[in-house]
């Protein structure tokens, strides 16, 4: 990959190029024809019969925020080649979309559910999720999406998913940003605000793995563990005019981080949730 960066950058561009890595792109578009093993933002999810659906320790359902099959998913090194990896908010809480910042690890308000050998028949499937509550309202402040004219769990639509394997430099709010590219890099950004308008591209929008983006800071800074969380997923705000609208409260953005030894062995359970907005 070989950037064109603004002149300003220039003098930094071996060591910037040196951090390049591989993600996958997730692109969104509307549908009403999505599989229940499909790849999805929202909708219904792939839950095999006898299995306990998520809730939270107060009893209150989950809702599917995102579902992946990565048998549709380009490989990523160090991520599945199967198996479809799920991820359930609470839409108990308002405005907080099952995150507890005091506590992001704890599985409570969110969770996350991996099936490694998923089936695709129908019949081995749950298909009936009327016990859910009837609509996510993102006009109530519970979940991050809306789709129009408004999106119920038993609704077909959902927002289906598309791959892409690229590749990118770190991003700028990465907390090892300023150790790997130095304090002559990072104070560019306060100068001039062009270049945060052209480097914010590097890390916008929903992908899995790669370098994240944040409004306001990197929630890792503050976790000190001997072994680093990486990116799982992010989902950022979206908005199109078939009627997507994905807004993390005032146009934030979702993560999920994983450490890699856990993502090697697919244990899910040790999971960092964090969220923010401007």
């Amino acid at each position: 990959m070989t950037l064109e960066l603004p002149l300003k950058l220039e003098p930094f561009r071996t060591k910037i190029e040196a951090t390049i890595e591989p993600y996958v792109e997730i692109q969104t578009h509307l549908t009403t024809e999505a599989t229940l093993w499909q790849s999805k933002f929202a909708g219904l999810p792939y839950l095999p019969k006898g299995f306990d659906y998520p809730k939270t320790p107060e009893g209150d359902y989950l809702y599917l925020l995102a579902q992946i099959n990565f048998v549709e998913v380009p490989h990523l090194e160090g991520f599945p080649q199967k198996g479809i990896l799920q991820f359930y908010i609470s839409a108990a809480d308002d405005f907080l979309y099952g995150a507890d910042f005091g506590a992001p690890t704890e599985q409570k308000g969110f969770r996350v559910l991996f099936f490694p050998d998923p089936v695709n028949e129908t019949d081995d499937l749950i298909t009936d999720f009327d016990f859910l509550p009837s609509s996510w309202n993102r006009e109530s402040g519970s979940v991050p999406f809306c789709i129009f004219p408004d999106h119920s769990p038993q609704s077909s639509k959902c927002v289906a998913l598309k791959f892409e394997l690229k590749s990118a430099p770190i991003s700028r709010n990465d907390y090892e940003c300023e150790v790997i590219l130095g304090e002559d890099f990072t104070s560019l950004f306060y100068e001039d605000d062009s270049l945060w308008e052209y480097y914010q591209q590097f890390a916008c929008g929903h992908k899995l793995g790669g370098y994240p983006y944040f409004t306001q800071e990197d929630p890792r800074f503050y976790q000190n563990e001997e072994e680093a969380w990486v990116l799982l997923l992010q989902i950022d705000s979206d908005y199109k005019e078939e009627g997507i609208d994905i807004m993390w409260g005032d146009v934030g953005v979702g993560n999920f981080f994983i450490k890699a030894s856990a993502l090697q062995k697919l244990d899910f359970s040790n999971i960092l949730y964090n969220w923010d907005c401007s």
